[in-house]
């Protein structure tokens, strides 16, 4: 929880203790369905909360505003962004149930009203959004393909609607195709070591009707 006031130092009562029993919740039911490694689950403010709030660092998310996270997988970075703003609505998808049921139960667990589960595949799910959320769960070529036709028209926040990924090591190779991506280094935001190859990358997207 250091961490998190260290960086994030406007966070309310409510906020404040979501941050805390996110610790407790994900300790108990990692217990019973791994879906953090041993060592993560030791460092979960480090190597998962902190990560996930680097997309926050890059682009503040607007009341009312629509997020996908696609492959949240124990619920980052959803469940951490959905949190730190509590009026902006996000949907979780993953397509392995026994991530979903953690996510579930940690969310309600967090008495979490902005947040949406799904358990599918993303080429699977409906609906239009302002941002698209994710942790490097597949290639950019592939992930812009899943997520095709899932952009919203309007753009209501200084960054173009489209992706933020979280990334890390050499994207050159990768991001060749997408003259338009920017990426942020995440060790500009946070001190840590671990964030010194870790990077959030915005993809603007086009809306497709």
């Amino acid at each position: 929880m250091i961490l998190i006031d260290k960086y994030f130092t406007d966070l309310d009562e409510n906020q404040i203790f979501q941050f805390k029993k996110l610790n407790e919740l994900y300790q108990d039911w990692n217990l019973k369905i791994n879906v953090v490694s041993r060592k993560d689950i030791d460092e979960i403010y480090l190597r998962h909360v902190l990560h996930s709030l680097g997309i926050a660092k890059i682009q503040k998310f607007n009341p009312g505003a629509s997020i996908l996270d696609v492959g949240t997988g124990g619920g980052f970075p959803g469940i951490p962004l959905a949190i730190l703003f509590p009026e902006t609505q996000f949907h979780l998808v993953d397509s392995i149930g026994k991530k979903i049921k953690v996510v579930e139960e940690v969310s309600e667990g967090l008495g979490l009203k902005n947040v949406k589960i799904t358990n599918d595949r993303v080429e699977n799910v409906d609906g239009q959004y302002d941002f698209i959320v994710s942790r490097a769960v597949a290639q950019m070529e592939t992930f812009v393909h899943w997520v095709k036709g899932k952009i919203a028209k309007k753009s209501e926040h200084e960054l173009k609607n489209g992706i933020l990924y979280l990334k890390g090591g050499d994207l050159s190779e990768e991001l060749k195709l997408y003259t338009t991506a920017k990426i942020y280094d995440l060790k500009d935001y946070f001190e840590e070591d671990f964030f010194d190859t870790k990077k959030v990358v915005h993809l603007p997207l086009k809306f497709k009707g």
